[in-house]
């Protein structure tokens, strides 16, 4: 669904991505990590147009995205701090969002009703804490029902309720086909759901491998122990 090839990036002397190439398909949930400064996000921002890669490809069902922003309609984007209009209220941000897509097909609100957000529209933005607004994010990138969901940081400040239902969300998605790709510092909220990891230190791909394959691996059943592992021996 979204190939990689070969892209590299650079930011003066810093080089954030070194002739990266991976595939990510549909049907797969996928766990993006790395130590801060290792790429992640300036691959992310690559995926979504954001970033210009200084070389390399990056396709989209087999198209180019280069000069093609459509594609973007088919990802639902989850940054790691939204921000929105202090003064607008909750509804107003949804009907905006929606009057912007301006899309036919039906709305996926299952987030908007499981987190309570449609009590909540006459709120303005400015009066949200960090944890209601996360759940705004992660009710947006869900809204249009895309093919590619893209997660950055998802749970971070969620309850331990909201983030149980986000998880279970994730997983149904990945099963009717969706990719879903997420970047996230707590590693034990993955163990239950990503079925690949891609690992990046210093702007380089180590390794893309199954959950199987990593735990085969390094003997270890849980992606904290896995992805610990892992670092110890690429530090030695």
């Amino acid at each position: 669904m979204i190939s990689i090839n070969n892209i590299s990036k650079h930011f003066g002397k810093l080089t954030a991505l070194n002739n990266v190439s991976t595939t990510c398909d549909r049907g797969e949930c996928i766990a993006l990590i790395g130590p801060n400064g290792s790429g992640k996000t300036t691959l992310i921002k690559s995926i979504l147009g954001m970033v210009l890669p200084d070389s390399g490809t990056i396709t989209f069902k087999g198209k180019n995205i280069a000069g093609n922003w459509q594609y973007r309609e088919e990802i639902g984007y989850m940054p790691q701090i939204g921000k929105y209009p202090d003064n607008m209220t909750i509804g107003q941000i949804l009907d905006m969002m929606k009057d912007i897509r301006n899309k036919k097909t039906a709305l996926d609100e299952d987030l908007i009703r499981s987190f309570s957000i449609d009590r909540l529209m006459d709120k303005r933005m400015r009066t949200l804490s960090g944890g209601t607004t996360q759940k705004m994010s992660a009710a947006l990138a869900f809204l249009f029902n895309p093919a590619v969901l893209i997660l950055d940081e998802p749970t971070a400040g969620l309850d331990p309720v909201a983030s149980e239902l986000f998880k279970q969300k994730i997983i149904a998605e990945k099963m009717k086909g969706k990719l879903v790709l997420i970047t996230s510092h707590i590693l034990s909220d993955l163990d239950d759901l990503v079925s690949r990891v891609i690992y990046m230190q210093d702007g380089n791909l180590v390794f893309h491998k199954s959950i199987e394959e990593l735990r085969h691996d390094t003997g270890e059943e849980r992606l904290v122990k896995s992805i610990a592992q892992v670092m110890a021996m690429n530090y030695e």
